[in-house]
């Protein structure tokens, strides 16, 4: 098991890269000047369950820019530009720390673990032993709980201009689950206007891992409308039917003939109020579609895309089996940054990660992590403009 290093130099080179990288305390860094995010550090200054929270800044050399949270390890802001070379926010939050305090469950920007998604009765069976989780979605489990990786203060590990590496040691039986998990996780803004995340973990005990990334985009600009206009494509055959709690029925179906075919592209408000049954059980899209995986299932493939016309497109990879979509369905005039109102369709998610109640459905691929082995996952979100 990996555990952190202290070590007084390092620590010092560490301390001087992060205030370089807090946007009150700097101006300039070796990539130019931060032109965008606005946000300070007093802002996001608290004390939350004993340690306090910060600020930290990224910025690639073609002038993307990312404010991110230790609360949480959340994304704040995310500045890309359009077809014009226009910079616009294009991740829906809030822009202080008490808005966040304050709803942490919106999820705005998180990972979510230690199980992303749903599991089924809020419970599962590992090695026959049966483990209660927190039931915070109704009768089922959601996102590791209230308690979860998006309401924890996250370790700031390093700090540069373009990446941050955050760790977390969830302890045994923390939200239900066995095990000490560790847990290191990078953010980067690469020069190939890449905003990819790394994730790894270890346990000292059997146990179940599922980590993914919770931001709502909008490439039109955060608070700026639904993403209704939005083009979806999405490399699926097949997806995971859900119950009326919006559990998988343990079914995997053919995308063929539904609306939930995007193997050819479509815009998300042609069908996402369909009389489908599926999508009227999720008031829109809130599935998980399984990805057309190549012979190695662990390698880097395209999962989906999703673009404004002549506008911004996000082009989504993973080495995960599935992708979970969410149309903001329950969004509901929700106060976000600069006042700005966040109504139902303001944003789309597009969670990587293994399927949902996974631990319950035997035939779905395994979330299992052992002692010795190593959970790893990538992601990456490549902005890019469409032509179409």
């Amino acid at each position: 098991m990996f555990m952190k290093q202290y070590f007084i130099a390092v620590s010092i080179v560490f301390l001087f890269s992060a205030c370089q990288n807090k946007r009150d305390n700097a101006v300039l860094d070796t990539a130019g000047v931060f032109k965008y995010a606005a946000l300070k550090d007093s802002d996001f200054s608290a004390v939350f369950k004993g340690a306090e929270t910060d600020l930290f800044k990224l910025k690639n050399r073609n002038g993307l820019e990312m404010e991110v949270t230790n609360y949480g390890a959340r994304v704040i802001s995310l500045y890309v530009p359009d077809e014009k070379g226009h910079f616009a926010d294009i991740v829906l939050g809030h822009d202080n720390i008490q808005e966040y305090l304050e709803r942490p469950n919106t999820f705005f920007g998180a990972p979510a673990g230690r199980y992303a998604n749903r599991i089924a009765g809020a419970k599962f069976v590992l090695d026959s032993i049966t483990y209660d989780l927190e039931a915070n979605n109704g009768t089922n489990s959601i996102h590791g709980g209230s308690d979860g990786f998006h309401n924890v203060i996250w370790e700031v590990e390093e700090v540069s201009d373009q990446k941050i590496l955050f760790s977390y040691i969830s302890k045994d039986g923390e939200g239900g689950f066995p095990g000490t998990l560790s847990v290191r996780m990078s953010y980067a803004l690469t020069d190939d206007n890449e905003f990819e995340i790394q994730y790894e973990a270890e346990t000292d005990q059997s146990t179940i891992v599922n980590l993914t990334h919770h931001s709502y985009f909008n490439l039109k600009g955060a608070g700026n409308g639904d993403v209704t206009d939005h083009v979806l494509s999405v490399n699926a055959d097949y997806y995971t039917p859900v119950d009326s709690l919006l559990i998988p029925t343990g079914e995997v179906s053919a995308v063929k003939g539904t609306p939930l075919d995007f193997t050819v592209p479509y815009q998300i408000g042609q069908r996402v109020d369909s009389d489908h049954g599926q999508l009227k059980l999720a008031q829109g899209y809130d599935h998980n579609w399984v990805l057309n995986k190549k012979e190695n299932k662990q390698d880097l493939s395209l999962a989906a895309e999703v673009w404004v016309p002549q506008g911004r497109k996000m082009s989504v990879y993973t080495t995960k089996p599935g992708i979970q979509i969410y149309t903001g369905n329950f969004l509901s005039n929700l106060k976000g940054k600069s006042d700005q109102i966040y109504t139902k369709r303001g944003g789309i998610c597009l969670e990587t990660q293994h399927f949902p109640n996974s631990p319950n459905q035997p035939n779905f691929p395994s979330a299992r992590l052992n002692p010795g082995e190593k959970y790893w996952h990538k992601t990456i979100y490549r902005f890019s403009i469409s032509s179409l």
